[in-house]
């Protein structure tokens, strides 16, 4: 392990076109070396693959190309994987200690000075520590220089019993904006990549029913991310049942769902303002009708302030006026 972290090899990349700074040169690039890790293929990698038991040493290196006409110093520094917001995966994590796979890989050189023209050999090692736990521990190899930072993947998978699990949690429906919204989370040892189906059901029938399909998700093992299914013809007025279905390889399967009420409000609230003008004129109606049948009364003779049978001053009242009458009936006098 000494030999391979004692030098830097320095290659001319003479294939490689050089541009002039001033005309937009061509930018230093890093990538895994070809031929080289566990799985070596002959047409470059895209990434690194390693895999390894507890307290297995792993050897690798890593190409770092200067195509420009000036010299360039590359800083490099291993980090732990992580989800973007969308639940891609991220090669280029915040700066932070790695915990991880990132604290696991040591560099020959840290700091590596690439001439023009030359692609620079930089060997490296991944130490599994004896305490790790089996599966999939995604990391990175992050590269800074020149106003730049770029990343290439690290793949690690440490031996032992694999767990594929997945759950579906906080399924919500937005009636406003009409969509859906969820949370998937892996609570397995390996990175998933999930499908996701989609079911709503009303009062009359189905309303959605889209089938499984690949979600742009590369989940880390113990991640969150929280989604959003998009339903652009949602009902204006329904009782809906969502579900929701995640599967991933290794037999990772949830379902989880919510219930929702579509609800024209804007159609509710300008009917209950036609009822409350309704009401409104038919209370008016009303009151005139009353004004003017009390106005009536008070225009009839004998019913002014001081008449005999009106209702002002002095006015005699009802009771007395049927007494009168009663008793001049008894007395035959016919006034």
């Amino acid at each position: 392990m000494r030999g391979v972290l004692c030098a830097v090899a320095l290659v001319v990349a003479a294939a490689v076109p050089a541009h002039a700074d001033g005309g937009g040169s061509a930018e230093w690039s890093v990538t895994p070396s070809a031929g080289g890790g566990t799985r070596p293929a002959k047409d470059g990698r895209p990434s690194f693959y390693a895999e390894g038991t507890p307290g297995a040493v792993l050897q690798d290196t890593l190409s770092v190309t200067n195509p420009g006409p000036k010299p360039r110093t590359i800083s490099l520094r291993g980090a732990d994987a992580a989800n973007t917001g969308s639940g891609a995966f991220s090669v280029t994590p915040a700066k932070g200690r790695p915990k991880d796979t990132g604290a696991w890989i040591t560099f020959a050189k840290r700091q590596v000075k690439v001439p023009p023209r030359t692609r620079a050999e930089v060997p490296f090692t991944l130490t599994v520590p004896t305490g790790a736990l089996p599966g999939d521990h995604p990391g990175a190899i992050v590269a800074s220089g020149g106003g730049r930072t770029v990343g290439v993947r690290v793949d690690l998978r440490v031996g032992g019993p694999s767990l594929s699990a997945l759950t579906v949690e906080r399924v919500e429906v937005d009636t406003d904006a009409g969509s859906i919204s969820y949370d998937l989370v892996n609570r397995g040892n390996t990175v998933l990549t999930p499908k996701l189906a989609v079911r709503a059901d009303g009062v009359f029938g189905t309303l959605l029913d889209r089938p499984a399909r690949t979600l742009p998700v590369e989940l880390l093992p113990g991640r969150r991310v929280s989604l959003t299914e998009p339903w652009p013809d949602a009902p204006a007025l329904d009782a809906v049942d969502v579900e929701l279905t995640a599967t991933a390889s290794g037999g990772a399967r949830d379902t989880a769902g919510a219930s929702a009420r579509f609800v024209p409000w804007g159609a509710v609230a300008g009917g209950g303002a036609l009822l409350l003008a309704a009401a409104g004129g038919a209370l008016h109606l009303v009151r005139r009708r009353r004004r003017r049948t009390a106005e009536g009364r008070e225009s009839q003779p004998g019913t002014e302030p001081g008449s005999e049978f009106g209702t002002g001053p002095g006015a005699v009242s009802e009771e007395k006026r049927e007494a009168t009458e009663l008793a001049r009936a008894g007395t035959g006098d016919e006034r």
